[in-house]
């Protein structure tokens, strides 16, 4: 695939903290490119610099391989973390309105099909659902026909059906072959969605990769998780089994030798839970906390 944008050593001071600090990555074309990150990590001022709303204080970018200038802000699409809409206006009103801003926009009848907003295409946008609202964002997002959009934490605060239902949104918009460049705390959300991420930090990207390869370079196959309650002497455990959270963790390839050797050793293997290494896992371990907060 071809580099649809690229970021080179993005740099944004404040008198306060450094709050980007040379991050620089590339995303591929008709990708789903994921920042990761917790709160006051950097990602959102890294959106807010590639989509032209801030300025960096140092470092590049390229679209399409040439510096961005007025056709890149016309081929992107943006979904803000919080947005206005105008009041006693129906959710048709709101989407004809910002399409009749482009000279050129995209098919709003294929829209509304691809975004489901045909059940309260009618509404008063003040009695929309979180789900419903963030769909009609997602598609004035869409109406000027994007080939890049961002979007920057679209499911924050949306109840589990509502957010699988939008990622499913997501994966469509992929489909259609346009590019997505998207911020989020949530781990499932990433590992379902992103072709590559990165996990940024303190304003820097300590990772990047294909989840599944960054997983299989940091872990083993299997997490066995015990409550500390579990043993009697934790003084005498080995260094492998670790205490987070609360937790006995032991990564393992060989989960029943390493079930006989936690009985052997002492464990009560009553509350034993066996699951395979997330994303939480590994932010845990490059940064030693968790990645929400």
């Amino acid at each position: 695939m071809s580099i649809i944008l690229e970021a080179r050593g993005l740099v944004k001071t404040y008198p306060e903290v450094r709050a980007v600090d040379g991050i620089g990555f590339a995303v591929e074309a008709g990708s789903c490119y994921g920042l990761l990150g917790p709160n006051g990590a950097g990602k959102t001022t890294t959106m807010e610099i590639l989509e032209g709303i801030i300025r960096q204080d140092d470092g590049d970018i390229l679209y399409q391989g040439q510096p961005v200038d007025e056709r890149f802000r016309h081929q992107i699409g943006i979904q803000f973390q919080t947005t206005s809409l105008q009041d006693f206006q129906t959710v048709k009103e709101a989407l004809y309105m910002f399409a009749a801003l482009y000279k050129a926009p995209a098919n709003l009848e294929e829209l509304i099909q691809l975004c489901h907003l045909q059940e309260f295409i009618n509404r008063d946008t003040r009695k929309l659902s979180g789900g419903q609202r963030q769909r009609l964002l997602l598609a004035i997002a869409l109406v000027n026909d994007p080939k890049l959009v961002f979007l920057d934490e679209p499911t924050t605060g949306l109840d589990p059906q509502s957010r699988r239902n939008f990622w499913s949104l997501i994966e469509g918009i992929k489909q259609a072959g346009k590019t997505i460049l998207l911020t989020t705390h949530y781990m499932e959300e990433a590992y379902r969605l992103c072709d590559r991420i990165a996990i940024v930090d303190q304003g820097q990207i300590i990772i990047e990769g294909k989840p599944d390869d960054l997983l299989k370079q940091h872990f083993s196959a299997s997490i066995i998780r015990l409550p500390e309650s579990a043993v009697k002497e934790p003084e005498r455990l080995p260094e492998d089994i670790k205490l987070v959270d609360g937790h006995y963790e032991l990564f393992t390839n060989d989960v029943p030798e390493s079930i006989l050797r936690l009985e052997d050793i002492g464990f009560s293997l009553g509350d034993c839970q066996i699951s395979a290494p997330t994303l939480e896992d590994l932010f845990l371990k490059l940064t030693g906390h968790a990645l929400r907060s």
